[in-house]
C-alpha cells in the first residue's frame, strides 16, 4: 500500500467547508483526489473544483435533504467532515439562554445530526464510511468567554467515542482537537498582527496552524492510512499551551 493519501473516487461533504478552517480542509481533499461538496448557511460561489449546497445544519429536514441530494448526484457519501461551528466572545453571567442554547446547538447537536444521516447511507455502502469531526483544544481545558462552546467541543469529544463504538465495524469515527489556526479573521479576532505575534511566540511550534494543516489530519483519518483508527482524539495544536506559571518564572529571572 501506498503511503501517499489518495482518495480518488471518495465522495466527501465538508460542513462550512467555504471558508476558514473549513476551507484549508476542502482544499486538501480535493489535492488528494476526492470529489468534494461543501454546504452552508449562504448561497457562496463554489470553491473551484467543488459542488456547494444551501444548508442550515441545525435543520433535520435541510440535512436530510442535502445528503440524499449528495448520494443521488454522486453515488454514495464516504466522508463527512463536520465543520461548521464556532461562537463568539461573551461571558457566561453575560449570555441569554437563547444563546447558549444556539451555541450548544451548532456545536454539538449538528455534528450529532449530520452524523446520524450520514451513517445511515454509510451503513448500507459496502465499504462503510468515515466521519471526521472538528473540535477544539477548547474541549481540553477552561474556556472562558466561551463557556458553551467549551463545553460542546467536549461532548463532541465524547460522542466521538461512543459513535464509534455503535457504529462500528461499518462506519470510523474521529474528531480533531484544533489549537489556534490562522484564518482570514485572525487579525480581527486577536487584535492584529502585532498581538498575533506575540500569542504565537507562546505555541511551542512558534506559530498558528494553517487550514491546510488541518485539512491534512483530516484527510489522514478519512483514507485507508487511518484504517484501524477509529474513536479517537487527535490534537493537533502545535505543543499545545504551556503553563502560565512558565511566564511569570520567566519575567521574573
Amino acid at each position: 500500500m501506498s503511503l501517499s493519501i489518495d482518495l480518488s473516487g471518495r465522495v466527501v461533504l465538508v460542513t462550512g467547508g467555504t471558508r476558514g478552517i473549513g476551507l484549508g480542509i476542502t482544499h486538501t481533499f480535493l489535492a488528494a483526489g476526492a470529489t468534494v461538496v461543501t454546504c452552508a448557511r449562504s448561497e457562496v460561489a463554489p470553491v473551484p473544483g467543488t459542488t456547494h449546497r444551501v444548508c442550515d445544519v441545525r435543520d433535520p429536514d435541510a440535512v436530510e435533504a442535502l445528503v440524499a441530494g449528495v448520494v443521488a448526484e454522486h453515488g454514495s457519501l464516504d466522508v463527512l467532515v463536520n465543520n461548521a461551528g464556532g461562537a463568539p466572545y461573551s461571558l457566561a453571567a453575560d449570555a441569554s439562554a437563547r444563546f447558549h442554547d444556539k451555541i450548544v446547538g451548532l456545536n454539538l447537536l449538528s455534528p450529532l445530526l449530520c452524523a446520524q444521516v450520514a451513517n445511515a447511507v454509510m451503513q448500507r455502502q459496502e465499504r462503510g464510511g468515515v466521519i471526521v469531526n472538528i473540535s477544539s483544544v477548547s474541549a481540553l481545558r477552561p474556556s472562558p468567554g466561551t463557556a458553551a462552546y467549551g463545553a460542546a467541543k467536549a461532548g463532541l469529544d465524547s460522542l466521538t467515542s461512543t459513535l464509534a463504538i455503535e457504529w462500528g465495524p461499518k462506519v470510523r469515527i474521529n474528531s480533531i482537537d484544533v489549537g489556534l489556526c490562522r484564518t482570514e479573521q485572525t487579525d480581527d479576532h486577536y487584535g492584529g498582527d502585532a498581538q498575533v505575534a506575540a500569542i504565537e511566540r507562546t505555541i511551542p511550534l512558534g506559530r498558528m496552524a494553517r487550514p491546510d494543516e488541518i485539512g491534512q489530519v483530516a484527510a489522514f483519518l478519512a483514507s485507508d492510512l487511518a484504517s484501524y483508527v477509529s474513536g479517537a482524539r487527535v490534537e493537533c495544536h502545535g505543543g499545545g499551551e504551556p503553563p502560565v506559571f512558565l511566564s511569570v518564572l520567566e519575567g521574573t529571572s
